[in-house]
């Protein structure tokens, strides 16, 4: 069962056009900024349902405020393949990130309805409410209330106003106490898919439109600190000092070598540093600074973060400085479903001829999916890897690709009962 390559572009052209009347619902007209639980967030909602309801979809918000479709199987009642993404924003957002894939997904579905096709499996589509967690600062919201893994505590967490995740689910016609009812039965849905800009430059260097996911990569972030001692520029003999930014130089060097020699998927950065007392014409006496480490399989990523620790110790020991680390977030390494890679680039191969595996260095819903059901991911290039950024951009042509393969593996799947 394909589209063909006419059929694809009319469809690439439609997303395109739709990417761009949901980029004008946002909180200001000059930049794309749209949140969770937000009037924005509601009239992109009723946008996506009215294009589900077009497809042929069964149409409802859940209890979390996600925007939900289903498209019958052969037989009333069948367990469904979910397919998904966000349609929450950072601020100053592209237009494409989360967005593209809910809408190649809906894609997918109104070709099966104009083909009056029906698979062994339903199709679902959820356009998740808050994945970037750019009011509240907690991120996953809207599939961690399909995955039922909502902590209670989320309800109580302010925005930037005072204003409560329960206050603010009020406000817009939602119940707090009725949360765990968003959350799906494990036997509903057989597995997830989900289609995202890439976010990196991975694809552009390889001249490939479509790459097919691995794993997403696992992460460690932490909170660093040298102390020396502080003394006069000018007095003290380089011998005799114990200088904390010295030290913390040395050791980001050393970060950046050791980690470009490991797994060319580990990642590290040092982001922030602090140096103090901050004087020109003082030695530095203290200095913190922050360390994150991604990749996608959790032991090399501990293996590497360990060898880092360890050297910053003998730093600090040569020195005659101290030490210290303490990690304040850590998330596991989330593997996609060989099975459902396995379709996935088979079908990536049907439409550009070879495909390429990746592990996705950003975190996606999938994530919080993963924890119920098998997941899987198509990646789609995007210029310059550019993201979280007006200026992000997709290729009509890519999308067109995008939503052939995606129609191809989602038929593979449903036809097999998945994965």
């Amino acid at each position: 069962m394909m589209m063909n390559a006419a059929e694809a572009q009319l469809a690439a052209e439609r997303v395109m056009a739709r990417c761009d009347m949901l980029a004008a619902i946002s909180e200001s007209p000059d930049q794309l900024t749209r949140v969770y639980l937000s009037p924005e967030h509601l009239r992109a909602n009723a946008q996506v349902g009215e294009w589900m309801a077009q497809a042929g979809m069964r149409v409802w918000q859940d209890e979390v405020g996600n925007i939900c479709g289903r498209y019958e199987g052969a037989s009333d009642g069948a367990p469904a393949l979910l397919l998904g993404s966000h349609l929450d924003t950072v601020r100053n957002a592209g237009r494409y990130d989360g967005m593209l894939g809910v809408l190649t997904a809906i894609e997918t579905v109104q070709w099966l309805h104009q083909q009056r096709q029906r698979l062994p499996l339903a199709i679902e589509i959820v356009g998740f409410g808050d994945e970037e967690g750019t009011r509240f600062g907690i991120t996953l919201l809207g599939s961690r209330g399909v995955a039922g893994s909502w902590p209670e505590s989320w309800t109580t967490h302010p925005d930037g106003n005072g204003i409560t995740v329960a206050q603010a689910m009020a406000d817009v016609g939602l119940d707090a106490g009725a949360i765990p009812r968003a959350a799906r039965d494990l036997n509903d849905i057989v597995a997830y898919l989900e289609l995202h800009i890439e976010q990196g430059p991975c694809l552009e260097q390889e001249g490939l439109a479509l790459g097919v996911v691995t794993a997403i990569n696992g992460a460690r972030r932490l909170r660093c600190r040298f102390t020396g001692e502080a003394g006069h520029a000018g007095t003290v003999p380089m011998t005799h000092r114990k200088d904390a930014l010295a030290a913390a130089a040395e050791w980001m060097v050393f970060i950046e070598a050791t980690t470009r020699e490991q797994d060319p998927q580990l990642v590290a950065t040092v982001g922030t540093l602090n140096c103090a007392p901050g004087a020109v014409n003082v030695i530095p006496g203290e200095v913190t600074l922050s360390l994150d480490v991604r990749g996608p399989q959790d032991l090399p990523l501990e293996r590497l973060l360990s060898s880092l620790l360890t050297q910053a110790e003998a730093i600090a020991l040569r020195r005659g400085l101290r030490f210290e680390a303490e990690e304040y977030y850590r998330i596991s390494a989330t593997a996609c479903d060989s099975a459902l890679q396995q379709a996935l680039s088979s079908a990536v191969e049907t439409v550009q001829g070879r495909t390429l595996a990746l592990p996705s260095g950003a975190g996606h819903d999938a994530i919080a999916i993963a924890e119920r059901w098998p997941v899987g991911m198509l990646f789609v290039r995007n210029e310059r890897g550019l993201s979280h950024h007006p200026a992000e951009a997709v290729m009509s042509g890519d999308v067109a690709l995008a939503v052939r393969a995606y129609l191809q593996a989602v038929c593979q799947l449903a036809q097999r009962g998945a994965p």
